[in-house]
Protein backbone atom coordinates (compact mmCIF):
# COMPACT_ATOMS: atom_id res chain seq x y z
CA UNK A 1 0.00 0.00 0.00
CA UNK A 2 2.68 2.41 0.69
CA UNK A 3 5.00 1.67 -2.21
CA UNK A 4 1.06 2.00 -4.23
CA UNK A 5 0.59 5.78 -2.09
CA UNK A 6 4.40 6.32 -3.17
CA UNK A 7 3.93 5.56 -6.98
CA UNK A 8 0.17 6.45 -7.74
CA UNK A 9 1.24 10.56 -8.49
CA UNK A 10 4.01 9.23 -11.12
CA UNK A 11 1.34 7.19 -13.05
CA UNK A 12 -1.68 10.14 -12.68
CA UNK A 13 1.27 12.16 -14.72
CA UNK A 14 1.70 9.42 -17.25
CA UNK A 15 -1.83 9.24 -17.59
CA UNK A 16 -2.28 13.13 -18.16
CA UNK A 17 0.56 13.29 -20.31
CA UNK A 18 -0.81 10.47 -22.45
CA UNK A 19 -4.07 12.10 -22.66
CA UNK A 20 -2.47 15.28 -23.40
CA UNK A 21 -0.71 13.28 -26.67
CA UNK A 22 -3.94 11.44 -27.99
CA UNK A 23 -6.34 14.23 -27.21
CA UNK A 24 -3.97 17.00 -29.02
CA UNK A 25 -4.04 14.74 -32.14
CA UNK A 26 -7.72 13.85 -32.17
CA UNK A 27 -8.63 17.08 -31.74
CA UNK A 28 -6.35 18.48 -34.47
CA UNK A 29 -7.80 15.81 -37.19
CA UNK A 30 -11.48 16.55 -36.27
CA UNK A 31 -10.96 20.10 -36.16
CA UNK A 32 -9.22 19.86 -39.80
CA UNK A 33 -12.55 17.79 -40.69
CA UNK A 34 -15.05 19.56 -39.01
CA UNK A 35 -13.85 22.82 -40.88
CA UNK A 36 -13.68 21.12 -44.35
CA UNK A 37 -17.46 19.97 -43.60
CA UNK A 38 -17.97 23.68 -42.29
CA UNK A 39 -16.85 25.53 -45.46
CA UNK A 40 -18.76 23.00 -47.92
CA UNK A 41 -22.01 24.30 -45.43
CA UNK A 42 -20.93 27.95 -46.05
CA UNK A 43 -20.90 27.75 -49.46
CA UNK A 44 -24.15 25.51 -49.85
CA UNK A 45 -26.71 26.64 -46.40
CA UNK A 46 -29.02 29.80 -46.64
CA UNK A 47 -29.79 29.90 -50.00
CA UNK A 48 -33.13 28.58 -49.55
CA UNK A 49 -35.13 31.50 -47.54
CA UNK A 50 -35.44 33.77 -51.03
CA UNK A 51 -36.06 31.50 -53.08
CA UNK A 52 -38.89 30.83 -54.60
CA UNK A 53 -41.50 28.58 -53.62
CA UNK A 54 -41.52 26.57 -56.73
CA UNK A 55 -37.67 26.02 -56.29
CA UNK A 56 -38.56 25.00 -52.78
CA UNK A 57 -41.47 22.60 -54.08
CA UNK A 58 -38.63 20.90 -56.38
CA UNK A 59 -35.65 20.89 -54.15
CA UNK A 60 -37.24 19.37 -51.14
CA UNK A 61 -39.06 16.44 -52.67
CA UNK A 62 -35.23 15.83 -54.27
CA UNK A 63 -33.26 16.33 -51.17
CA UNK A 64 -35.31 13.56 -49.63
CA UNK A 65 -34.78 11.43 -52.22
CA UNK A 66 -30.83 11.69 -52.57
CA UNK A 67 -31.06 11.38 -48.65
CA UNK A 68 -33.00 7.79 -48.89
CA UNK A 69 -31.08 6.63 -51.58
CA UNK A 70 -27.56 7.58 -49.91
CA UNK A 71 -28.52 6.00 -46.37
CA UNK A 72 -30.53 3.28 -48.05
CA UNK A 73 -27.40 2.18 -50.34
CA UNK A 74 -24.35 3.70 -48.59
CA UNK A 75 -24.94 1.71 -45.60
CA UNK A 76 -24.40 -1.82 -46.87
CA UNK A 77 -20.93 -0.59 -47.59
CA UNK A 78 -20.17 -1.08 -44.40
CA UNK A 79 -18.29 -4.71 -43.35
CA UNK A 80 -19.58 -4.84 -39.53
CA UNK A 81 -22.67 -4.64 -38.13
CA UNK A 82 -21.89 -2.14 -35.47
CA UNK A 83 -24.27 0.79 -35.65
CA UNK A 84 -23.01 4.77 -36.19
CA UNK A 85 -24.44 6.06 -33.57
CA UNK A 86 -22.02 7.94 -31.23
CA UNK A 87 -23.92 7.39 -28.00
CA UNK A 88 -24.56 3.88 -28.71
CA UNK A 89 -20.48 3.29 -30.04
CA UNK A 90 -19.60 4.81 -26.21
CA UNK A 91 -22.23 3.11 -24.47
CA UNK A 92 -22.48 -0.50 -25.81
CA UNK A 93 -19.61 -1.02 -28.78
CA UNK A 94 -16.31 -0.13 -26.54
CA UNK A 95 -16.00 2.68 -29.03
CA UNK A 96 -15.56 1.31 -32.23
CA UNK A 97 -17.50 2.62 -35.43
CA UNK A 98 -17.66 2.05 -38.97
CA UNK A 99 -14.87 3.46 -41.11
CA UNK A 100 -16.30 3.13 -44.56
CA UNK A 101 -19.50 4.92 -44.24
CA UNK A 102 -17.77 7.97 -42.19
CA UNK A 103 -19.19 10.33 -44.89
CA UNK A 104 -22.47 9.18 -45.43
CA UNK A 105 -24.11 11.49 -42.93
CA UNK A 106 -22.23 14.59 -43.74
CA UNK A 107 -23.00 14.45 -47.17
CA UNK A 108 -26.66 13.95 -46.45
CA UNK A 109 -26.89 16.70 -44.01
CA UNK A 110 -25.60 19.30 -46.82
CA UNK A 111 -27.83 17.88 -49.30
CA UNK A 112 -30.67 18.49 -45.86
CA UNK A 113 -29.45 22.28 -45.50
CA UNK A 114 -28.87 23.28 -48.81
CA UNK A 115 -32.32 21.71 -50.55
CA UNK A 116 -33.92 23.97 -47.28
CA UNK A 117 -34.82 20.78 -44.81
CA UNK A 118 -34.92 22.18 -41.19
CA UNK A 119 -32.15 20.69 -39.76
CA UNK A 120 -29.14 21.63 -37.83
CA UNK A 121 -25.09 20.99 -38.24
CA UNK A 122 -23.63 19.83 -35.36
CA UNK A 123 -24.92 16.41 -35.86
CA UNK A 124 -22.29 15.77 -38.71
CA UNK A 125 -19.78 16.82 -37.11
CA UNK A 126 -19.97 14.87 -33.89
CA UNK A 127 -20.06 12.15 -36.43
CA UNK A 128 -16.75 13.14 -37.83
CA UNK A 129 -14.75 13.59 -34.73
CA UNK A 130 -16.11 10.32 -33.29
CA UNK A 131 -15.37 8.49 -36.87
CA UNK A 132 -11.53 9.96 -36.79
CA UNK A 133 -11.64 8.89 -32.96
CA UNK A 134 -12.76 5.66 -33.84
CA UNK A 135 -9.74 5.34 -36.39
CA UNK A 136 -6.77 6.36 -34.24
CA UNK A 137 -8.22 3.83 -31.04
CA UNK A 138 -8.15 1.11 -33.78
CA UNK A 139 -4.92 2.12 -35.55
CA UNK A 140 -2.93 2.36 -32.44
CA UNK A 141 -4.54 -1.01 -30.69
CA UNK A 142 -6.02 0.58 -27.73
CA UNK A 143 -7.77 -1.31 -25.07
CA UNK A 144 -11.91 -0.90 -24.95
CA UNK A 145 -12.09 1.54 -22.29
CA UNK A 146 -9.27 3.66 -23.91
CA UNK A 147 -10.93 3.74 -27.15
CA UNK A 148 -14.50 4.70 -25.97
CA UNK A 149 -12.70 7.24 -23.76
CA UNK A 150 -11.21 8.65 -27.07
CA UNK A 151 -14.14 8.38 -28.75
CA UNK A 152 -15.94 10.50 -26.19
CA UNK A 153 -13.15 13.30 -26.99
CA UNK A 154 -14.21 12.94 -30.55
CA UNK A 155 -17.36 13.48 -30.41
CA UNK A 156 -16.65 16.34 -27.83
CA UNK A 157 -14.14 17.88 -30.57
CA UNK A 158 -16.57 17.97 -32.95
CA UNK A 159 -19.02 19.70 -31.02
CA UNK A 160 -16.93 22.22 -29.66
CA UNK A 161 -15.65 22.95 -33.27
CA UNK A 162 -18.91 24.17 -34.52
CA UNK A 163 -20.35 25.60 -31.47
CA UNK A 164 -17.39 27.76 -31.21
CA UNK A 165 -17.52 27.32 -27.59
CA UNK A 166 -14.83 24.78 -26.57
CA UNK A 167 -15.91 23.82 -23.05
CA UNK A 168 -19.43 23.65 -22.97
CA UNK A 169 -18.93 21.72 -26.03
CA UNK A 170 -16.53 19.17 -24.11
CA UNK A 171 -19.15 18.85 -21.57
CA UNK A 172 -22.03 18.19 -23.80
CA UNK A 173 -20.07 15.67 -25.62
CA UNK A 174 -19.25 13.81 -22.39
CA UNK A 175 -23.05 14.89 -20.96
CA UNK A 176 -25.16 13.81 -23.95
CA UNK A 177 -24.27 10.46 -22.83
CA UNK A 178 -26.68 9.46 -20.02
CA UNK A 179 -29.47 11.16 -17.71
CA UNK A 180 -27.99 12.25 -14.65
CA UNK A 181 -24.27 11.29 -14.77
CA UNK A 182 -21.54 12.86 -16.08
CA UNK A 183 -18.19 10.07 -16.69
CA UNK A 184 -15.71 12.10 -14.42
CA UNK A 185 -12.91 9.93 -16.65
CA UNK A 186 -13.73 11.62 -19.70
CA UNK A 187 -13.61 15.04 -19.16
CA UNK A 188 -10.17 15.82 -19.53
CA UNK A 189 -9.74 14.14 -22.72
CA UNK A 190 -12.83 15.77 -24.07
CA UNK A 191 -11.57 19.09 -22.90
CA UNK A 192 -8.06 19.17 -24.32
CA UNK A 193 -9.55 17.89 -27.52
CA UNK A 194 -12.18 19.98 -27.66
CA UNK A 195 -10.38 23.23 -27.29
CA UNK A 196 -7.46 21.91 -29.78
CA UNK A 197 -10.19 21.35 -32.20
CA UNK A 198 -11.94 24.64 -31.94
CA UNK A 199 -8.73 26.61 -32.06
CA UNK A 200 -7.65 24.67 -35.24
CA UNK A 201 -10.94 25.56 -36.76
CA UNK A 202 -10.46 29.16 -36.11
CA UNK A 203 -7.38 28.64 -37.05
CA UNK A 204 -8.29 27.82 -40.37
CA UNK A 205 -11.05 30.99 -40.62
CA UNK A 206 -14.30 29.45 -39.28
CA UNK A 207 -15.96 32.48 -37.88
CA UNK A 208 -17.63 32.10 -34.55
CA UNK A 209 -20.11 34.42 -33.03
CA UNK A 210 -20.30 36.29 -29.31
CA UNK A 211 -23.54 38.01 -28.49
CA UNK A 212 -23.64 41.17 -26.94
CA UNK A 213 -26.56 40.46 -23.91
CA UNK A 214 -27.10 43.35 -21.53
CA UNK A 215 -26.44 41.67 -18.31
CA UNK A 216 -25.47 44.93 -16.20
CA UNK A 217 -28.83 45.45 -14.43
CA UNK A 218 -28.81 44.62 -10.59
CA UNK A 219 -29.46 41.28 -10.20
CA UNK A 220 -32.36 40.06 -7.82
CA UNK A 221 -34.24 36.98 -5.98
CA UNK A 222 -37.09 38.51 -8.37
CA UNK A 223 -35.22 38.60 -11.67
CA UNK A 224 -33.42 34.95 -10.51
CA UNK A 225 -36.94 33.66 -10.04
CA UNK A 226 -38.02 35.26 -13.35
CA UNK A 227 -35.54 33.45 -15.41
CA UNK A 228 -36.60 30.42 -13.72
CA UNK A 229 -40.16 30.61 -14.93
CA UNK A 230 -38.95 31.17 -18.51
CA UNK A 231 -37.08 28.31 -17.97
CA UNK A 232 -40.02 25.94 -17.39
CA UNK A 233 -41.77 27.70 -20.16
CA UNK A 234 -38.76 26.76 -22.62
CA UNK A 235 -39.08 23.05 -21.09
CA UNK A 236 -42.52 22.99 -22.00
CA UNK A 237 -40.58 24.21 -25.82
CA UNK A 238 -38.76 21.35 -25.49
CA UNK A 239 -40.94 18.89 -24.30
CA UNK A 240 -43.35 19.51 -27.10
CA UNK A 241 -40.26 19.48 -29.53
CA UNK A 242 -39.36 15.74 -28.72
CA UNK A 243 -42.91 14.21 -28.99
CA UNK A 244 -43.28 16.24 -32.32
CA UNK A 245 -40.03 14.43 -33.27
CA UNK A 246 -41.34 11.34 -32.27
CA UNK A 247 -44.55 11.60 -33.33
CA UNK A 248 -43.50 12.17 -36.54
CA UNK A 249 -41.11 9.28 -37.01
CA UNK A 250 -43.34 6.68 -35.88
CA UNK A 251 -45.77 8.66 -38.33
CA UNK A 252 -43.22 8.25 -41.32
CA UNK A 253 -42.52 4.61 -39.90
CA UNK A 254 -46.45 3.42 -40.12
CA UNK A 255 -46.62 5.15 -43.65
CA UNK A 256 -43.37 2.86 -44.72
CA UNK A 257 -44.67 -0.38 -43.35
CA UNK A 258 -48.77 -0.06 -43.93
CA UNK A 259 -47.82 0.65 -47.92
CA UNK A 260 -44.67 -0.95 -48.02
CA UNK A 261 -42.85 1.86 -49.56
CA UNK A 262 -39.42 1.85 -50.64
CA UNK A 263 -37.29 3.46 -48.19
CA UNK A 264 -35.63 6.46 -50.42
CA UNK A 265 -39.23 7.15 -51.25
CA UNK A 266 -39.93 8.16 -47.31
CA UNK A 267 -37.74 11.29 -46.80
CA UNK A 268 -39.06 12.51 -50.51
CA UNK A 269 -42.68 12.15 -49.24
CA UNK A 270 -41.44 14.37 -46.47
CA UNK A 271 -40.26 16.81 -48.90
CA UNK A 272 -43.78 17.27 -50.66
CA UNK A 273 -45.29 18.00 -47.15
CA UNK A 274 -42.30 20.15 -46.12
CA UNK A 275 -43.04 21.96 -49.85
CA UNK A 276 -46.93 22.02 -48.74
CA UNK A 277 -46.29 23.64 -45.28
CA UNK A 278 -44.17 26.53 -46.22
CA UNK A 279 -46.97 27.58 -48.64
CA UNK A 280 -48.06 28.75 -44.60
CA UNK A 281 -45.11 28.71 -42.71
CA UNK A 282 -42.16 31.81 -43.31
CA UNK A 283 -39.12 30.58 -44.91
CA UNK A 284 -36.71 31.70 -41.98
CA UNK A 285 -37.96 28.24 -40.32
CA UNK A 286 -36.34 26.33 -42.76
CA UNK A 287 -32.34 25.34 -42.70
CA UNK A 288 -30.20 26.15 -40.00
CA UNK A 289 -32.74 29.44 -39.30
CA UNK A 290 -29.77 30.88 -37.49
CA UNK A 291 -30.75 34.56 -39.24
CA UNK A 292 -33.81 34.42 -37.02
CA UNK A 293 -32.01 33.26 -34.02
CA UNK A 294 -29.73 36.27 -34.10
CA UNK A 295 -32.47 38.61 -34.43
CA UNK A 296 -34.21 37.47 -31.36
CA UNK A 297 -31.08 37.56 -29.21
CA UNK A 298 -30.37 41.17 -30.85
CA UNK A 299 -33.76 41.91 -29.63
CA UNK A 300 -36.35 41.41 -32.17
CA UNK A 301 -39.65 40.73 -31.31
CA UNK A 302 -40.45 37.34 -31.57
CA UNK A 303 -44.05 35.63 -32.93
CA UNK A 304 -45.86 33.45 -30.48
CA UNK A 305 -46.03 30.42 -32.30
CA UNK A 306 -42.68 31.15 -34.22
CA UNK A 307 -41.13 27.75 -32.03
CA UNK A 308 -43.89 25.88 -32.81
CA UNK A 309 -43.58 26.25 -36.75
CA UNK A 310 -39.61 25.85 -36.30
CA UNK A 311 -40.54 22.43 -34.02
CA UNK A 312 -43.07 20.99 -36.79
CA UNK A 313 -40.61 21.31 -39.58
CA UNK A 314 -37.55 20.47 -37.88
CA UNK A 315 -39.94 17.01 -37.08
CA UNK A 316 -40.88 16.32 -40.38
CA UNK A 317 -37.19 17.17 -41.63
CA UNK A 318 -35.36 14.04 -39.34
CA UNK A 319 -38.81 12.43 -38.51
CA UNK A 320 -39.45 11.42 -42.47
CA UNK A 321 -35.71 10.52 -42.62
CA UNK A 322 -33.76 13.58 -43.65
CA UNK A 323 -30.60 13.63 -41.89
CA UNK A 324 -29.28 16.88 -39.81
CA UNK A 325 -27.81 17.90 -36.69
CA UNK A 326 -30.47 18.16 -33.47
CA UNK A 327 -29.20 20.60 -31.21
CA UNK A 328 -29.10 23.93 -34.01
CA UNK A 329 -32.80 23.25 -33.58
CA UNK A 330 -33.14 23.81 -30.21
CA UNK A 331 -30.91 26.81 -30.31
CA UNK A 332 -33.55 28.58 -32.77
CA UNK A 333 -36.80 27.54 -30.62
CA UNK A 334 -35.34 28.78 -27.21
CA UNK A 335 -34.09 32.56 -29.06
CA UNK A 336 -37.89 32.40 -30.58
CA UNK A 337 -39.33 31.07 -27.27
CA UNK A 338 -37.54 33.16 -24.87
CA UNK A 339 -37.80 36.36 -26.86
CA UNK A 340 -41.44 35.82 -27.19
CA UNK A 341 -42.39 34.86 -23.76
CA UNK A 342 -40.02 37.59 -22.55
CA UNK A 343 -42.42 40.16 -21.83
CA UNK A 344 -44.77 38.18 -20.13
CA UNK A 345 -42.32 38.69 -16.60
CA UNK A 346 -41.09 42.20 -17.88
CA UNK A 347 -37.55 41.31 -19.42
CA UNK A 348 -35.98 42.47 -22.45
CA UNK A 349 -36.65 40.28 -25.53
CA UNK A 350 -33.13 40.09 -26.17
CA UNK A 351 -32.07 39.01 -22.26
CA UNK A 352 -35.33 36.26 -22.45
CA UNK A 353 -33.67 35.11 -25.95
CA UNK A 354 -30.44 34.29 -24.31
CA UNK A 355 -31.59 32.79 -21.75
CA UNK A 356 -34.14 30.65 -23.81
CA UNK A 357 -31.53 29.18 -25.66
CA UNK A 358 -29.05 28.04 -23.34
CA UNK A 359 -32.74 26.36 -21.23
CA UNK A 360 -34.38 24.49 -24.13
CA UNK A 361 -30.41 22.77 -24.85
CA UNK A 362 -30.43 21.97 -21.13
CA UNK A 363 -34.07 20.53 -21.33
CA UNK A 364 -33.93 18.55 -24.71
CA UNK A 365 -30.75 16.93 -24.45
CA UNK A 366 -30.52 16.87 -21.08
CA UNK A 367 -27.24 18.69 -20.47
CA UNK A 368 -28.23 21.53 -17.86
CA UNK A 369 -23.99 21.33 -17.07
CA UNK A 370 -23.34 22.28 -20.70
CA UNK A 371 -26.09 24.45 -21.43
CA UNK A 372 -25.13 26.11 -18.00
CA UNK A 373 -21.62 27.24 -19.90
CA UNK A 374 -22.75 27.66 -23.16
CA UNK A 375 -24.60 30.66 -21.88
CA UNK A 376 -21.20 31.82 -20.14
CA UNK A 377 -18.81 31.11 -23.17
CA UNK A 378 -21.71 32.77 -25.52
CA UNK A 379 -22.96 35.39 -23.88
CA UNK A 380 -19.59 36.20 -21.26
CA UNK A 381 -19.23 35.48 -17.50
CA UNK A 382 -22.36 37.81 -16.05
CA UNK A 383 -24.51 35.54 -17.79
CA UNK A 384 -24.11 32.51 -15.23
CA UNK A 385 -26.89 34.02 -12.84
CA UNK A 386 -29.67 34.61 -15.29
CA UNK A 387 -28.81 31.10 -16.88
CA UNK A 388 -27.90 28.93 -14.19
CA UNK A 389 -31.79 28.38 -12.84
CA UNK A 390 -33.14 28.76 -15.80
CA UNK A 391 -31.14 25.61 -17.53
CA UNK A 392 -31.94 23.56 -13.92
CA UNK A 393 -35.47 24.21 -14.38
CA UNK A 394 -36.16 23.02 -17.83
CA UNK A 395 -34.13 20.15 -17.50
CA UNK A 396 -36.56 19.09 -14.98
CA UNK A 397 -39.48 19.98 -16.85
CA UNK A 398 -39.25 18.01 -19.62
CA UNK A 399 -39.20 15.03 -17.39
CA UNK A 400 -37.65 11.48 -19.01
CA UNK A 401 -37.55 12.49 -22.74
CA UNK A 402 -34.71 13.48 -25.22
CA UNK A 403 -33.82 14.50 -28.59
CA UNK A 404 -31.47 10.85 -28.31
CA UNK A 405 -33.41 7.58 -27.80
CA UNK A 406 -30.26 5.87 -27.27
CA UNK A 407 -29.47 8.38 -24.60
CA UNK A 408 -29.64 6.19 -21.52
CA UNK A 409 -31.11 6.88 -18.00
CA UNK A 410 -28.42 7.00 -15.13
CA UNK A 411 -30.64 8.15 -12.14
CA UNK A 412 -34.01 9.54 -12.18
CA UNK A 413 -34.73 13.43 -12.13
CA UNK A 414 -37.33 13.05 -9.17
CA UNK A 415 -37.82 10.55 -6.03
CA UNK A 416 -40.85 10.19 -7.16
CA UNK A 417 -40.28 8.33 -10.04
CA UNK A 418 -38.61 5.05 -10.71
CA UNK A 419 -36.43 4.38 -13.72
CA UNK A 420 -34.22 1.57 -14.31
CA UNK A 421 -30.56 2.34 -14.54
CA UNK A 422 -28.72 2.39 -17.80
CA UNK A 423 -31.60 1.60 -20.15
CA UNK A 424 -32.47 3.99 -23.06
CA UNK A 425 -34.82 6.64 -22.91
CA UNK A 426 -36.59 5.16 -26.20
CA UNK A 427 -36.64 1.43 -24.78
CA UNK A 428 -37.06 2.38 -20.90
CA UNK A 429 -40.71 2.81 -19.41
CA UNK A 430 -40.81 5.51 -16.70
CA UNK A 431 -43.30 5.35 -14.35
CA UNK A 432 -44.68 6.31 -10.45
CA UNK A 433 -42.38 5.22 -7.39
CA UNK A 434 -44.47 2.51 -5.53
CA UNK A 435 -43.86 5.63 -2.06
CA UNK A 436 -46.14 7.69 -4.46
CA UNK A 437 -49.03 5.27 -5.71
CA UNK A 438 -49.19 3.90 -1.58
CA UNK A 439 -49.61 7.84 -0.99
CA UNK A 440 -52.12 8.30 -3.55
CA UNK A 441 -54.07 5.20 -2.95
CA UNK A 442 -54.15 5.67 0.70
CA UNK A 443 -55.22 9.18 0.33
CA UNK A 444 -58.11 8.30 -1.99
CA UNK A 445 -59.27 5.50 0.28
CA UNK A 446 -59.38 7.80 2.87
CA UNK A 447 -61.70 10.69 0.71
CA UNK A 448 -63.91 7.63 0.30
CA UNK A 449 -64.74 6.46 3.64
CA UNK A 450 -64.68 10.53 4.99
CA UNK A 451 -67.65 10.56 2.62
CA UNK A 452 -69.52 7.06 3.06
CA UNK A 453 -69.37 8.79 6.76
Amino acid sequence: MRRFRLTEPLVMLATVLQWLVLAIFTGALVGAGCTLFLRALFATEGHAYAAPWWVLALALPLGGLVNGLLLHYGYRLRRSAFSDNVIVAVNEQHGKLPFRTMWIKPVCALVTLACGGSAGKEGPCSHIGASLAAVVGRVLHLNPEMRKRLLACGVSAGFSSVFGTPIAGAIYGVEMLAIGRIRHDFLFPAIVGGVTAFEVSRWLGVPYPHYVIDFSGQFTELLFLKTVLIGVLCGGVAWLFVELLGQARKLFGGLKQRWALWPPLVPMLGGVVLALLILLVPTDYLGLSLPLMERALHGEAMPWLGFVWKALLVAITLGSGFYGGIVTPQFVLGAVAGGAFAHLFGLTPALGAAVGLAAVVAAASNAPIAAILMGVELYGADATLYVAGACVAAYLIIGHRSVYPEQQIAFSKSSWIFARADLPVGQEKVRLSYGLLRWWRMRRRSRKSGSGE
